[in-house]
This record gives C-alpha cells, sequence and structure tokens, in this order.
C-alpha cells in the first residue's frame, strides 16, 4: 500500500492576486477574507478572531483598504451602548465580488498551464 502524500510533499496550486495603489497593497488575499468575514459577520473584531489576528491588525488592514479606494470600502461604527459595527459598502461588496471572480477566471484559465507545470514536480 503506498504511503499517503503529507502535506508538505503535496502538488498543489495557489494563486494570489495583490492590487497595488503605488507601493501600497490596495488589496489582496488576506485583506478580501477579512471584507468577507466583515461582510458576513457586521464587525472588524469577530472578523479578526475568525482569522486568528489582532482587531488592531484588522483595523489597520481596514484603513489602508479605505485610502487606497476612491470609497469607502468598510463602513464601520463606534461600540457603546449601540454597540457599534461594520460592513461592507456598496463599493466594497462591488470589489470584493470583482476579485473572487478574478481568482475564479484565473485558476480555469490557468488549469491546463498548470496541470503540466505540476506534472514535472517530483512525486
Amino acid at each position: 500500500m503506498a504511503a499517503k502524500p503529507n502535506r508538505s510533499t503535496r502538488k498543489r496550486f495557489k494563486a494570489l492576486f495583490r492590487v497595488y495603489l503605488g507601493d501600497e497593497i490596495a488589496l489582496g488575499p488576506g485583506k478580501a477574507e477579512l471584507l468577507a468575514h466583515i461582510g458576513e459577520t457586521g464587525s472588524i473584531s469577530e472578523a479578526a478572531r475568525r482569522m486568528e489576528m489582532s482587531y488592531n491588525r484588522a483595523w489597520l488592514l481596514v484603513r489602508t483598504m479605505n485610502r487606497c479606494f476612491k470609497k469607502p470600502l468598510v463602513h464601520s461604527s463606534r461600540g457603546g451602548d449601540q454597540h457599534g459595527g461594520a460592513q461592507l459598502t456598496k463599493c466594497g461588496q462591488q470589489v470584493l465580488k470583482r476579485y473572487r471572480q478574478l481568482e475564479t477566471k484565473f485558476a480555469g484559465a490557468a488549469r491546463e498551464p498548470l496541470r503540466d507545470i505540476l506534472s514535472h514536480l517530483k512525486d
């Protein structure tokens, strides 16, 4: 019986896209994941917990995205008695949707050449 390959020897590919404004990463895989979690939870802090990152780090990423785009991607309100919250703006929803579409299109277009490249990797 053949040994099952462990995670470090499995052949795989992961496409990572980053959108830059100057030298700053305006959007990439981590920021897209953060946007998705904010959209699902309505909370930057809960999105940060799901990604196992600090609230401060998540807030800095949101500030960077909002600064880089013409319109903010996330709107947040402070906590307190009303318990604050965050949501994706229409622009944020559209940008996240397009980013996910780009990932899907690239994966489809790259399937055949990637299969060939992966076939050249050691077993």
